[in-house]
């Protein structure tokens, strides 16, 4: 943000806008809550103007007065929507009109309620698009109709609805930790606890079985829970902690399911399945427990498996959840691709943004990963906005049981802003100073600004191609600036 002379106004917060669009949520003039909250009316208004900053004690009267959290106000779900929408007008559709960059921050930060329902309503244009373009190229019309009619957009709309919330849901963790607290618990504690409470709570049988099309079957008739024998002793118990989910906590997944409004019941389902998911992960690291000893450990993700007693995966994926108000972890961002670069998990507590469509930057280390199976890359990376980050990969494989079974592998990436990295242990012999050593790498080719990248694989979405037959540069594309 800038004053009247074009300076940057930094380290402090103008959120002139969010304070006027909640005085007006809850209809009170700006008398009424400069009133409530001690302050002058011409005050309060020049706050609303951006004229005076938002002081710290002005910021928590205000969330006592709301009943709301302090990360209502924080600017970084403004940033990841304005990368969001960014992404999008990149596409030709809307080449003729150009949105300049602080235009469409100042559209975000007055309304973001409408920067939502564009994304939203260009997702589905997107996805429509793509299913004409299937419907044309299948084989036979029930292909096509089993192409339109398949899940990936509920997955989607799911995914982006953990995605906004920061992959963090209080109550539901809260509740994960109570319960943890009431059994009495132990860190990486064994699966006889948890078939015991099913069994005690909800007279649940559970017992194992050789499934080969599924992994997990509970019968509601008869009151029994199989789990397969193919799953290892860790996969056992994160299954039975879902299960318990989504017989303790049917009443908060209904509520978080019903506020977050999805378009199709499909939508539902799959955020019930990632909620009870969410609810696992928390039920195995509770948060507090889980939040110091990370702190303590420097964030090694091995020496917290050991701890804990889970996959590598799964503690990468709690410490991106770790953003309880007055008790926040790093932000971290979090994403698994597979081989071929798909983006199969992403969540972030950060502004980093990832691709709406199509893949990751090949740049990025993650994908390194695949060549170096099991061990740990580390790299600094910076965005074309200028933000640097510090990133860690690695592979994860798992098999569903045998040796003719098919493996799964996938790389999975765990990264925060470089001003977080000297907390991580990952971070020694680096020097984070050396901004020359950091690697340009983008969101993704199709919306990457970089001019002059030679891994660049498609050049950028409305950009005009420069071809001259007479010359060969090293880069792969020359178009217009």
């Amino acid at each position: 943000m800038t004053d009247s002379t074009g300076n940057k106004r930094k380290h402090k917060l103008f959120l002139g806008n969010k304070i006027r669009r909640l005085r007006e949520q809850h209809r009170l003039s700006q008398a009424e809550l400069a009133n409530r909250i001690g302050l002058s009316p011409s005050y309060l208004n020049q706050i609303e103007n951006d004229q005076r900053p938002l002081t710290v004690q002005v910021l928590l009267k205000l969330g006592r007065q709301f009943d709301i959290e302090l990360t209502h106000f924080s600017e970084e779900e403004d940033d990841r929507l304005v990368a969001e929408m960014r992404d999008c007008l990149e596409d030709p559709l809307f080449e003729n009109e150009k949105i300049l960059l602080p235009d469409l921050k100042q559209i975000v930060t007055r309304s973001p309620a409408f920067a939502r329902h564009f994304l939203s309503l260009y997702q589905a244009y997107h996805q429509t698009k793509q299913d004409y373009v299937g419907l044309a190229e299948d084989v036979t019309v029930d292909e096509a109709v089993r192409s339109i009619e398949g899940p990936q957009f509920p997955y989607e709309e799911a995914r982006d609805f953990f995605y906004y919330q920061n992959n963090y849901f209080d109550e539901l963790d809260r509740a994960a930790e109570q319960l943890y607290r009431e059994q009495s618990m132990t860190p990486g504690g064994g699966e006889t606890q948890f078939i015991r409470y099913l069994n005690d709570q909800h007279h649940i049988r559970v017992s194992l079985d050789a499934e080969e099309d599924r992994l997990r079957r509970y019968d509601v008739k008869r009151k029994q829970l199989v789990l397969s024998r193919q799953l290892s002793v860790r996969q056992r118990i994160f299954h039975l902690a879902h299960q318990i989910c989504l017989l303790d906590q049917k009443q908060r997944l209904d509520d978080i399911i019903a506020k977050a409004r999805f378009t199709s019941a499909e939508s539902d389902a799959v955020c019930r399945v990632g909620l009870a998911n969410y609810f696992a992960g928390a039920l195995l690291m509770p948060y507090s427990l889980f939040l110091k000893t990370a702190q303590q450990e420097r964030y090694d993700i091995e020496r917290l498996q050991i701890v804990f007693n889970v996959s590598f995966e799964q503690v990468c994926h709690r410490l991106s959840s770790l953003q309880r108000p007055a008790e926040s972890g790093i932000p971290f961002y979090f994403l698994r691709v597979d081989a071929a670069g798909n983006i199969s998990k992403r969540q972030s507590a950060s502004s980093f943004h990832f691709a709406r469509v199509g893949g990751a930057c090949p740049l990025w280390n993650v994908h390194d990963a695949f060549a170096q199976p099991g061990k740990i890359l580390r790299q600094v990376a910076q965005m074309p906005d200028g933000k640097t980050y510090f990133c860690i990969a690695r592979t994860v494989s798992r098999t569903e049981g045998g040796f003719l079974m098919p493996q799964k592998n996938f790389a999975v990436a765990l990264g925060c802003e470089i001003a977080h990295a000297p907390q991580l242990v990952y971070s020694v012999g680096i020097d984070l100073n050396d901004k020359e050593a950091a690697v340009p790498i983008g969101v993704s080719c199709r919306v990457c600004e970089r001019t002059n990248c030679s891994q660049r694989a498609f050049p950028p979405i409305g950009k005009k191609i420069q071809i001259d037959e007479n010359e060969r540069e090293f880069l792969p594309y020359r178009f217009e600036t």
